[in-house]
């Protein structure tokens, strides 16, 4: 039974109390600054994982070589509560040194790229090019019976693109996952610094 003032509650002036589980499910998109060391995203990722929440994508890759500094992008979904939840977790960790909800902070641009293989033969073919030709994909390698598109976008062009492909022939799918970042002039993370000569790396597993 819900209890009005329980833990959880919500309190809406002249309304009944909102239960969590009523609340509508977002999909956030979240940055976070973190050490470049092994153990870290093992780290990030248990505390979702031990919490049960969802990560639809994670890209991560080393932003400031001179710092040892990576930037994992985290779309995720929850109620605003379990948002809340989730950037206050992320925020404990230890070598954890930045946490933006890009969702929340303001415009910002997203993408993905993906690699799309489909095999077929005949008139699908020419349909397969005419689609990548549509999307601006571009076919990176061919046979006789087969394509590789490269394709970069939103998640939901990817989608389309990727649904008409499978209707057209055998499909296989390998993509990176989002990466994003704000709109405008404000620079959210520390400045990027690299050391001449040295080799570029992705945060520590």
């Amino acid at each position: 039974m819900f209890v009005e003032g329980a833990p959880g509650s919500v309190r809406r002036p002249g309304r009944e109390p909102v239960k969590p589980s009523d609340m509508p499910v977002q999909r956030h998109t979240i940055a976070v600054l973190v050490a470049n060391e092994p153990g870290v995203l093992a780290r990030v990722i248990g505390l979702f994982s031990g919490r049960g929440y969802n990560i639809e994508s994670l890209t991560v890759s080393e932003v400031d070589e001179v710092n040892a500094r990576s930037r994992i992008t985290i779309v995720t979904s929850g109620t605003p509560m379990v948002i809340e939840q989730i950037k206050a977790q992320l925020s404990r960790l230890v070598p954890v040194y930045d946490v933006h909800d890009l969702t929340l902070e303001g415009p910002h641009v997203s993408r993905e790229l993906a690699l799309v293989k489909i095999r077929n033969v005949g008139e699908n073919r020419i349909e397969a090019l005419r689609i990548a030709d549509t999307f601006r994909a571009r076919a990176i390698d061919s046979t006789l019976e087969s394509f590789v598109f490269e394709l970069t976008g939103d998640t939901g062009k990817l989608d389309a693109f990727i649904d008409l492909m499978a209707a057209l022939g055998e499909v296989e799918v390998s993509r990176t996952g989002v990466v994003a970042i704000a709109r405008g002039t404000g620079l959210q993370m520390p400045q990027v610094r690299h050391e001449p000569g040295k080799r570029k790396g992705q945060a520590g597993t």
